[in-house]
């Protein structure tokens, strides 16, 4: 039985497509994994954007918890929900030289990537600050 020229074609073109899908198979791989990289250095920064925030909502309640610098990693840590505890640092600074006084809290947070990129370091550390005016204290009238 002879095979028609559609018929011969049609084998040469699957073949053709079967050649470009193994050639574009890495490339659309490492894409995928840059792609869920990049998802997650930016969900890590917000995680850690809300912890300093938090932190700093905290501390901004009243000039007692402005000072409290354990009470503000624990409430900065309580917003880190994905994230390894054991890995953030967590500081705080209260200037109460001006008026209003201010609380700055910074959080850090090691990040590393899925996999290793040429000339992108695969490690680096997020780190965000929020500063927020404490409340001043309400007057005493007697």
């Amino acid at each position: 039985m002879h095979c028609s020229p559609l018929c011969s074609s049609q084998r040469t073109r699957r073949g053709v497509a079967a050649v470009e899908f193994a050639l574009l198979l890495p490339f659309i791989c490492f894409a995928f994994v840059a792609a869920v990289d990049f998802a997650r250095v930016v969900y890590f920064s917000i995680a850690v954007n809300n912890c300093a925030r938090n932190g700093a909502l905290y501390g901004s309640a009243n000039q007692t918890q402005a000072v409290n610098s354990s009470g503000i990693t624990a409430a900065a840590q309580q917003d880190a929900i994905n994230l390894d505890t054991s890995q953030m640092n967590v500081s705080s600074s209260t200037d109460s030289s001006t008026s209003p006084t201010w609380v700055q809290v910074t959080v850090t947070y090691p990040f590393t990537t899925i996999t290793k990129y040429p000339g992108i370091p695969s490690q680096l550390n997020l780190s965000r600050t929020v500063q927020m005016s404490v409340v001043p204290p309400t007057p005493q009238f007697n």
